[in-house]
């Protein structure tokens, strides 16, 4: 509960960035069996079959899928929105919509500014959530040229309570128009955001990820509970195609 509360008073522009980390890694030739293809329900695509995991993770494609793929992201982090940008589309449609393998988003909070973005983009349908967070990635640079145009604002959030303060980071950010143009109206936005309860939870998950699975920064990926030695597209693919996904 200490660093969640440091957590809640940190707010320098500087973190945004702060431990979110880009590895790489040698790549090679696959080695494990092809898995075969597994069916989506009928009239549904994997791709579009998304749930809440018990440990507050977003899974994407079949739950049942014999390979699992898991990434701990950071909304604020530039190397996620880089792995999003070369390989979420190939991810979901190659490889989650085979339904051999699943893919699941778990929010890491690196700063003040992932606090209220991920409750935002939780604040709408289960199954918006990934879409919505691929589409925030992609737009990412937007946000923090936002919030060096009113840093002023920002900078004020320190002396407010959590849920005002995290509405306040929002709106300095333009995290607020971005969801509003994504359907998440303003009086269900401030409700999402003034959810404290919610917040602390998130953090909690970070330090949990932290302590259990020594995640350190993002974007940090595991493949059927072991983690990657690597974190950019090539080097996830090739991870999957080992594992049999080809």
């Amino acid at each position: 509960m200490r660093r969640t509360a440091l957590l809640l008073a940190a707010l320098p522009l500087a973190l945004g960035l702060a431990a979110c980390k880009k590895d790489a890694a040698a790549t090679g030739a696959s080695t494990g069996e092809p898995v075969a293809k597994v069916a989506a329900p009928a009239g549904k695509t994997w791709g579009e079959t998304v749930s809440l995991t018990p440990d507050g993770g977003y899974l994407m494609g079949n739950p049942n899928a014999p390979i699992k793929l898991m990434e701990y992201g950071a909304l604020s982090c530039s190397h996620c929105a880089e792995f999003s940008e070369a390989g979420s589309a190939e991810l979901r449609d190659t490889f989650v919509s085979s339904g051999r393998v699943s893919y699941e988003l778990r929010y890491f909070m690196l700063n003040a500014l992932d606090v209220p973005s991920a409750l935002l983009a939780t604040c709408g349908p289960v199954e918006a959530v990934i879409p919505v967070s691929d589409q925030f990635w992609a737009t990412q640079k937007d946000m923090f040229a936002a919030l060096q145009a009113n840093t002023a604002l920002y900078e004020s959030a320190a002396t407010m309570q959590p849920a005002q303060r995290f509405a306040t980071i929002a709106k300095a950010g333009g995290m607020d128009k971005f969801f509003a143009a994504r359907g998440i109206a303003a009086d269900q936005a401030n409700a999402c955001l003034a959810n404290v309860d919610k917040a602390t939870a998130l953090m909690a998950a970070t330090d949990k990820a932290q302590r259990d699975l020594g995640v350190s920064g993002t974007p940090t990926f595991f493949l059927n509970g072991v983690k990657i030695d690597g974190n950019t597209w090539a080097v996830v693919k090739d991870a999957l195609e080992k594992a049999g996904a080809r």
